[in-house]
């Protein structure tokens, strides 16, 4: 499976007003079908997001997250957002897209800012076995530092 990671464009600045704790918040990532379109500009929190999956071993708002961490590489410039991988035990799912989110306690969904989605290029389907989302070196997403002006 080939996955494109992308940020919602409102999560960096969700980050520094303080409503993402990467490592302190609890993180999930829950499943869309094919039916949902991504939109980085104007999807900000969980109820932006449409179509999430059903089936026999998923619960509804996904999957949380552990040993979350954010690590800076000064030579590529590069933050990245890893954690442990994700895995649906005995499960019979058909996803398409894979949408990170803090799952902010208490809140209303329309609280909850996403993070990234992953596109996973097709629709990916796991039939009574254990539906994985393997973390490669590049962890959940990556973002590149710019240099400054």
């Amino acid at each position: 499976m080939t996955v494109t990671a992308e940020l919602y464009g409102n999560a960096e600045k969700n980050a520094w007003l303080g409503k993402i704790n990467f490592e302190e918040d609890y993180i999930k990532v829950m499943l869309c079908t094919n039916q949902y379109t991504p939109d980085q500009d104007t999807h900000e929190f969980k109820s932006d997001i449409t179509n999430e999956v059903t089936g026999t071993g998923y619960i509804v708002g996904g999957q949380r997250l552990f040993n979350c961490a954010v690590t800076y590489d000064p030579v590529t410039k590069k933050i990245k957002l890893d954690s442990d991988d994700i895995i649906w035990l005995s499960s019979s799912i058909t996803a398409r897209y894979a949408v990170f989110y803090a799952d902010i306690v208490s809140a209303e969904d329309t609280a909850k800012p996403l993070i990234c989605f992953w596109d996973f290029g097709q629709d990916e389907t796991d039939t009574a076995g254990s539906f994985t989302l393997e973390l490669s070196t590049d962890g959940i997403v990556m973002s590149t530092v710019g240099a400054t002006a």
